[in-house]
């Protein structure tokens, strides 16, 4: 009987050269192996090691989900993909505009609408009187979206950034700090999000955490974390 081995990863020494211990690098575990029998649950898959700005030039989505402010977009991803989108007439000027224009009416966060040709912009802005986007904030336009995506399918297939490591729209919880990548998730997943996000560039160095592809997690993890194994 023959012994199983993995399959190769890289063609030659590549496998060997690749354990190097390396800066940016990921640990990616499965949270189970397929099986004949298709999931249905619904899921949010994360797209480690995938580049967002590339993926939407490429036209692998139709929805993109980002946060945009009143005073300045100019390193946000929605001014990046707007100045590579040969027919979109938005900029980071107009982009702002818009938002500044829209924010000076209510307190209450609102999800705005930018057409750049192939791909729409569903861009989450924090009521006026906020400093910064809160989870509530998040957890109430999240809820906005996934219902704009259900009433229009061709809306569909939807990516969504992580909302982590941003300047000008920075995410804080209850506490007034960045919450932790779980947290986005659980409130992206419980508001009927189910389409992809992508994980901020600062998480490429999760290493040695290791990470999930697929959210929610595993009941494993919940096992660990209360002294199980």
């Amino acid at each position: 009987m023959l012994t199983r081995v993995r399959p190769s990863i890289y063609e030659g020494p590549g496998d060997q050269f690749m354990q190097e211990d390396v800066a940016d690098r990921i640990v990616l575990v499965p949270d189970g192996y397929p099986s004949k029998t298709p999931d249905r649950s619904s899921r949010i898959r994360i797209m480690w090691g995938q580049h967002l700005l590339d993926d939407l030039i490429d036209g692998r989505y139709r929805t993109l989900v980002c946060a945009v402010n009143s005073h300045d977009n100019s390193r946000g991803i929605i001014s990046q993909l707007a100045s590579f989108s040969p027919t979109s007439q938005w900029d980071a000027d107009s982009i702002t505009a818009y938002a500044h224009h829209v924010a000076r009416s209510g307190n209450k966060v609102k999800v705005l609408k930018y057409d750049m040709d192939t791909i729409e912009v569903l861009a989450v802005l924090r009521p006026a009187n906020h400093t910064n986007l809160t989870l509530d904030d998040l957890a109430a336009s999240m809820r906005i979206v996934a219902e704009m995506l259900q009433r229009k399918p061709e809306r569909l297939p939807a990516a969504s950034v992580s909302f982590l490591e941003a300047h000008a729209n920075q995410l804080v919880d209850e506490t007034g700090r960045e919450p932790t990548f779980e947290t986005v998730l659980s409130v992206l997943h419980a508001a009927g999000f189910h389409g992809d996000v992508y994980p901020s560039p600062g998480m490429w160095r999760a290493a040695p955490t290791a990470v999930f592809a697929r959210y929610p997690f595993p009941a494993s993890l919940d096992a660990r974390r209360n002294g199980g194994f």
